[in-house]
């Protein structure tokens, strides 16, 4: 599909395949690798869907391949290119988290993200102070060889990516042609061109409310540690924040005034075990030499499970029909209660939700479709 440098050449067949089965119906990114896992490769796994599907009763299309045709176009058009899970430039961070994005689409230096990254999130609405703050830390975290990551939001994002440049990744919740907000467009095209730009999110899509949450798993996912410089105590930073914490990265907040609305998400934070920073030295302090191992106590219960998925092609499906409900549970709590191994209890999963008969949700929980 295109020349990758040092990654593993993909055919041109089985790339498009790839991206096919991840645009296809039910299928996402948990799903998408449980299937390659279980076939072997992505063509195999497109043939077998209608299979998988009629042993529940339904029946079964993948993306149709002229859509996707339409999509290699306009990702070509966009001077944009598709990097894949398993090839070496995937930033490695990245790839640790459950549910990573198996597909992105990127234009720029995607050198940037093999550097140590540290995400800075915070309030759209943010005041004059902080602002000044996000743009002060992120240029001097730039300075100190870190690369700054955010999603070119108003306020805080916008602040963090101008202090760093071009030492910044900006990651959207559209396709990677479409500038969002709109008065960002100038800065998320000079993000493209010198620092580095990402979407998971198809080209042509437009931004809507369940992309963010996905959007901020990787703006969290990429980074050793995410810093909120701003935020009210409902605000998608703190999503970010907490998908860190679920990551086992370092989770850092700027105190502020509890007189002000904005300061009261970092103030919590603190309060739950983030680490209180005062000075860029802080957060290059507790991310240089990052090992795993977080000293910030702030963690949320019931995070995502990452299962090795290599055994799928070996096993039966359990049955665990009896288990499930509309109320979410863990994917784990099933593994316990079945009786059964972690590989037979996935592939009964992926059979449901190919089906259209489970639901995916957040912290590794499934239940039965409405």
């Amino acid at each position: 599909m295109q020349d990758q440098g040092s990654q593993p050449v993909l055919s041109q067949e089985e790339a498009f395949a790839r991206i096919r089965l991840l645009r296809s119906p039910r299928i996402g990114p948990v799903s998408y690798r449980q299937l390659l896992a279980r076939f072997g490769n992505a063509l195999a796994a497109i043939d077998a869907l209608p299979d998988v599907a009629a042993r529940s009763g339904r029946q079964y299309r993948a993306a149709p391949v002229a859509s996707i045709e339409a999509e290699v176009q306009q990702t070509r058009k966009a001077g944009a290119r598709y990097l894949f899970h398993d090839q070496p430039d995937y930033p490695l961070l990245l790839a640790q988290i459950g549910g990573a994005p198996p597909i992105i689409s990127y234009r720029g230096n995607l050198a940037l993200a093999t550097r140590p990254c540290v995400a800075m999130v915070g309030a759209r609405n943010a005041s004059a102070a902080a602002i000044k703050i996000a743009r002060e830390f992120a240029a001097a975290l730039a300075e100190a060889g870190f690369t700054v990551v955010s999603g070119l939001a108003r306020g805080i994002d916008g602040a963090a990516h101008e202090g760093a440049f071009p030492a910044t990744i900006g990651v959207i919740a559209s396709g990677i042609e479409i500038a969002y907000p709109p008065q960002h467009a100038d800065l998320q095209e000079k993000i493209a061109c010198d620092g580095l730009l990402i979407a998971e999110q198809p080209p042509g899509t437009e931004p809507r409310g369940s992309h963010f949450p996905s959007r901020n798993r990787i703006i969290a996912g990429l980074a050793a540690g995410t810093l909120v410089v701003e935020a009210a105590p409902k605000s998608g930073s703190l999503i970010t924040a907490r998908l860190a914490g679920e990551a086992g990265r370092e989770v850092m907040a700027i105190p502020g005034s509890p007189l002000d609305a904005r300061s009261q998400g970092c103030n919590q934070l603190i309060r739950e075990g983030a680490v209180l920073v005062q000075s860029p030295d802080d957060v290059v302090e507790l991310l240089s030499g990052f090992d795993g191992v977080p000293r910030s106590s702030f963690r949320e219960s019931g995070s995502e499970q990452f299962y090795d998925f290599e055994d799928l092609a070996d096993s039966e499906p359990a049955d665990i029909g009896s288990l499930l409900t509309t109320a979410p549970i863990g994917v784990d709590e099933l593994i316990r209660q079945s009786d059964s191994t972690a590989a037979s209890v996935q592939m009964a999963l992926l059979d449901l939700e190919i089906s259209g008969k489970l639901v995916r949700h957040a912290g590794g929980r499934v239940s039965l479709s409405a």
